[in-house]
């Protein structure tokens, strides 16, 4: 029961599963695994497929033939376990050259290099089928804006998207793009914070249909915001190219927990848009095990994270059931239809017959709303007793 099926199109990244448990105060705990060895684990647990950002999977410094030996390596590991690849990136943060941004580096050479690279990760992730390619700007912000134009930081952002998109049309890739909103960490001050911000950062772009979001529900906790009307934003705007599931005390540092292993409720909204919408893209657990984990205890995160979607996906689908819940649902959303004639399509005359309509404030004030009726469903129908 709860086991993961291919069209339910669960992944994970070579970093997620791989991370082998540093943090700012304390070195690594367990042995690295190789990307093999990472792939096979995801088989074991049922995921469907599998994402790298270039240097996940190639090392920066690694020479051509060990390049050819690794991508060898790896095509050959994805064949025998069926393992897929929906999505790559480019590491833009970790290495010494990208201390002060990639894209948005006060330094010319730098943001040229970031281009290079990315172009170079592109030809990568399309070796192996990658149709999504996800801009996480770790490093694209300021600690202070003393010596950074956010103006000039955001023409430069821009024209290395454009350029790369037009890269994308002369290789023939057909990548659909998506930015990756983070408000801070590492940098103090991340651009593109949101959703809403990476939103309207697309709209000013030379082929805007080409890109949309990746947004990840740690990212915007850290905010302190409502992960499910983020991806409702991008959903109703045709943005929601990808997704990262993972978890998160609000207004903490990105601690990319399991799926639901802090916020039952909330992740039990996302999973309910996410499927009645009828999302069909990669479900991708951006998440970590906890320091404190072995080998065995890994794979039991990776399985958490599945089975807990699976879960809710359950749940998700008995509150579409619940005659007691969809009563009130309908009761909340009742329509007598004696307004359709004023409003919707605007006319002169629908303007004018509005103004003149003679509404009862005071009775339209006294009426309630069975809210806490209905939460409390929802927290029976989570807690297994309805």
């Amino acid at each position: 029961m709860y086991n993961a099926k291919p069209e339910d199109k669960f992944t994970f990244g070579l970093w997620t599963i791989g991370n082998p448990g540093a943090d700012p105060f304390g070195t690594t705990v367990r042995e690295r695994l190789t990307p093999s060895q990472i792939v096979e684990i995801l088989a074991e647990v049922g995921a469907w497929g599998v994402n790298f950002h270039d240097n996940d999977l190639v090392p920066i410094d690694a020479t051509p033939v060990e390049r050819d030996q690794i991508i060898t390596d790896f095509k050959k590991v994805l064949a025998d376990s069926g393992i897929v690849v929906p999505m790559a990136t480019t590491n833009l943060f970790s290495d010494p050259a990208f201390r002060d941004g990639a894209f948005t580096s006060n330094d010319p050479k730098v943001r040229a290099y970031a281009i290079h690279k990315t172009m170079r990760a592109m030809d990568l992730g399309a070796e192996f089928g990658a149709k999504v390619y996800v801009f996480w700007g770790g490093r694209e912000g300021t600690e202070t804006d003393a010596g950074k134009s956010a103006l000039d930081a955001g023409k430069w952002f821009r024209e290395a998207i454009n350029y790369l998109c037009e890269y994308n049309i002369d290789q023939g890739y057909d990548y659909k793009f998506a930015l990756e909103p983070k408000p801070n960490e590492p940098r103090g001050d991340i651009y593109l914070p949101t959703v809403g911000s990476a939103l309207g950062f697309i709209a000013t772009l030379d082929h805007s249909d080409m890109v949309g979001v990746n947004p990840e529900v740690a990212h915007e906790h850290m905010s302190g915001l409502n992960f499910m009307h983020a991806i409702a934003q991008a959903w109703d705007a045709g943005k929601l190219f990808h997704i990262d599931l993972n978890d998160q005390k609000i207004g903490r540092y990105d601690q990319d927990f399991r799926f639901a292993a802090e916020s039952i409720k909330q992740a039990f909204y996302i999973v309910k848009f996410l499927e009645d919408v009828g999302y069909d893209g990669s479900r991708h657990f951006d998440a970590h095990a906890y320091r404190s984990s072995d080998l065995e205890d890994v794979k039991a995160f990776a399985s958490g994270c599945i089975r807990s979607y699976l879960i809710l996906k359950e749940k998700a689908e008995k509150f579409n059931a619940d005659s007691e819940i969809q009563g009130l649902l309908a009761e909340i959303t009742t329509d007598d239809g004696s307004m359709s004639q004023y409003v919707g399509q605007y006319s002169s005359e629908k303007a004018a017959a509005l103004k003149d309509y003679g509404f009862d404030r005071v009775e339209l004030g006294r009426r309630g709303q069975p809210y806490e009726r209905l939460d409390q469903l929802v927290f029976e129908l989570l807690m297994g007793v309805r």
